[in-house]
């Protein structure tokens, strides 16, 4: 057995949204419209969205799915600078109880905005999967908003 820690990254996703800022980082923090896209998965049914939307408080999105049953995505937001800047702890504690760190920076562009996405402490081997999984959301993003 190796005492060596675990290899772990950062992870780092940008997306353009048409919406302005605050209509994206709003989004975020609006159990209504995050549980269509936050962890949610396409063959998957969200039965719980829930978010105490301020520092200190916490969120737990639960997406049902066929293959894996119930899986909570749970977290603490540390940092809400709307419509700045969004950070918040992460764990799925199905697979691990170690939380991640994931910041949120929203930046005008033209009419709409870019958001720079980045999670750290991702485990080396799923920096690849966490990337896409971040894209697949942001995707969502965009098309929740729509």
């Amino acid at each position: 057995m190796s005492d060596t820690p675990p290899k772990m990254t950062t992870v780092c996703v940008t997306h353009t949204f048409k919406e302005t800022p605050e209509q994206v980082f709003d989004a975020w923090l609006d159990p209504a419209i995050a549980g269509r896209f936050l962890f949610a998965t396409p063959s998957g049914q969200m039965i719980k969205a829930e978010i105490d939307a301020r520092v200190g408080g916490h969120f737990n999105f639960t997406d049902r799915r066929a293959d894996m049953g119930d899986i909570e995505h749970v977290g603490t937001y540390l940092e809400i600078d709307r419509p700045k800047r969004l950070v918040f702890d992460f764990a799925v504690p199905k697979f691990s109880n170690q939380a991640s760190r994931v910041s949120l920076e929203f930046f005008a562009a033209g009419s709409g905005c870019r958001v720079l996405l980045t999670h750290q402490g991702v485990l080396e081997e799923y920096a690849k999967q966490t990337e896409g999984g971040w894209g697949m959301i942001l995707e969502g993003l965009m098309k929740a908003l729509a």
